[in-house]
């Protein structure tokens, strides 16, 4: 956008959800920040929920919710996700128009950021008219430009929608962003408006759904609310959708934790507090642990080969798939990973097929590739019944991407790589470094220019994300 044509977006609820005097917000925020639950919690905050309520009411549950952040963290970019009060979408609003402006002063918007998620029309707008009268993404700014003491940029976005498929695709285009260097916010009070006591079982139903970061979980919490016909309840959650939006960015990630912080509702503020008729407030933190190897065990693989020796077969006699059996696999089956299965007749290759990236489960994934691999290789005709007894399978397991910040992290040989610039990318797997005997540039070169389509020199102003594979396969029969 040119610059003649920006319109910072002014503040239009500063001076009644909070101070519009500079002086007076800061040491407001800051008092809020000397009463509220303590922090940091350990490893890094990926994620917060914090309500959007005037300060008088929600204040001191935000500042405990933002406590926990390391304020020397360098968080690249800083995505809120908000509820639209006044205005009615069928998606969500990404502000591409200029800055936000604060009485504490200007935070700069990722124009560029913003402007590529606007291109997605199918789940994303660029109408302002979202962003000019709501406060739930405003209040947050103060907050922020408070405790974070490096520079951050942020994608302001107003969510509209009420369709759990609308969320899961505003997902699925903010999947990329969601790394470590960025922070996630969700801006959402919690029950409206039932009494005092019926609040406090509402909001901890509500709680414990979320924080069981399963979005099917999530959305089961809110329909059971909903049956209980607690009197004068209105929404369990009414920025529902942007948390059930960061659950799908969450969901099978075993490193993440999540963390209920604090917890109070508008009944407990005096003298204002009203117990027959009250809005609920939680404060949530998402962290995530010390950087650990992802494993599977020899119970994992032997759960894995199992699902795919049955898949094969099934798929071979024409038979219905087996049904997998979710509650009894650990926590690496239930991550999202990649997979290859790869199907032998002694030494001899009889069907591969596999997927770097998936938004299923890896039990679900293995299973879909082993259907695929012995039915849908081009290269081979389907698996026969009478092959059965002689066919052996591999299983390749890619492990969770991680994006890094310096190349020296690539081990040649072990790690497969992933380059993204915009919407271009390339891989390639750990063995093809051995394979070839390429330098660490070379690697970086190929598939820069060969996969990824960006030029042999793409992949130094791109983003890298490395993997490992990990490969087991069937004893002998």
């Amino acid at each position: 956008m040119k610059e003649s044509t920006r319109k910072d977006r002014l503040p239009v609820v500063a001076g009644s959800f909070y101070p519009d005097d500079p002086e007076e917000l800061r040491r407001t925020i800051e008092g809020f920040f000397t009463e509220a639950k303590k922090g940091p919690l350990p490893g890094l905050i990926r994620a917060l929920v914090v309500p959007h309520a005037g300060y008088v009411f929600s204040g001191g549950v935000a500042a405990s919710g933002y406590n926990q952040l390391d304020s020397e963290h360098s968080y690249q970019r800083v995505f809120i996700l908000a509820s639209s009060h006044r205005v009615s979408l069928d998606k969500a609003s990404v502000y591409t128009g200029g800055d936000y402006l604060t009485p504490l002063g200007k935070v700069e918007v990722d124009s560029e950021i913003s402007a590529v998620l606007a291109k997605d029309r199918a789940h994303f707008t660029d109408d302002p008219a979202a962003h000019r009268e709501e406060h739930s993404i405003e209040v947050q700014l103060p907050f922020l430009q408070v405790v974070l003491k490096k520079p951050f940029k942020i994608v302001p976005i107003v969510m509209g929608t009420q369709s759990p498929e609308i969320c899961r695709g505003i997902a699925a285009s903010l999947k990329p962003y969601f790394t470590p260097d960025n922070l996630f916010i969700v801006s959402a009070d919690f029950s409206h408006y039932p009494s005092y006591e019926n609040a406090k079982k509402a909001d901890a139903a509500t709680a414990e759904a979320f924080c069981a970061n399963s979005p099917q979980k999530f959305l089961d919490g809110l329909r059971a609310n909903d049956r209980l016909r607690i009197p004068d309840l209105a929404t369990s959650m009414c920025a529902w959708p942007a948390g059930l939006t960061l659950l799908y960015l969450t969901e099978g990630n075993p490193a993440l934790k999540f963390n209920r912080i604090d917890y109070r509702n508008s009944g407990d503020t005096k003298p204002y507090g009203d117990k027959s008729r009250v809005v609920g407030y939680h404060a949530i933190a998402v962290s995530e642990e010390a950087e650990r190897a992802f494993e599977l065990t020899a119970a994992d693989q032997k759960a894995l080969l199992q699902i795919a020796r049955k898949t094969v077969e099934s798929a071979a006699r024409s038979q219905a798939l087996p049904d997998p059996i979710p509650d009894s696999y650990g926590p690496a089956l239930m991550a999202k990973a990649g997979a290859f299965v790869t199907l032998k007749t002694g030494s001899a290759l009889r069907g591969c097929i596999g997927i770097f990236e998936s938004e299923q489960p890896l039990f679900r994934v293995v299973q879909e590739m082993a259907v695929a691999s012995s039915t849908q290789d081009p290269r081979f005709r389907p698996v026969r019944t009478g092959e059965l007894a002689d066919i052996r399978i591999e299983i390749s397991v890619l492990t969770p991407m991680r994006k890094i910040k310096d190349i020296k992290e690539i081990q040649l040989g072990k790690h497969g790589i992933l380059i993204q610039k915009g919407l271009r990318r390339g891989t390639f797997l750990p063995q093809v470094a051995t394979e070839t005997g390429w330098t660490l540039e070379e690697f970086l070169g190929h598939c820069a220019e060969d996969k990824a389509g960006i030029g042999w020199n793409g992949w130094k102003d791109a983003d890298i994300f490395i993997y490992e594979a990990l490969i087991f396969e069937e004893e002998k029969r």
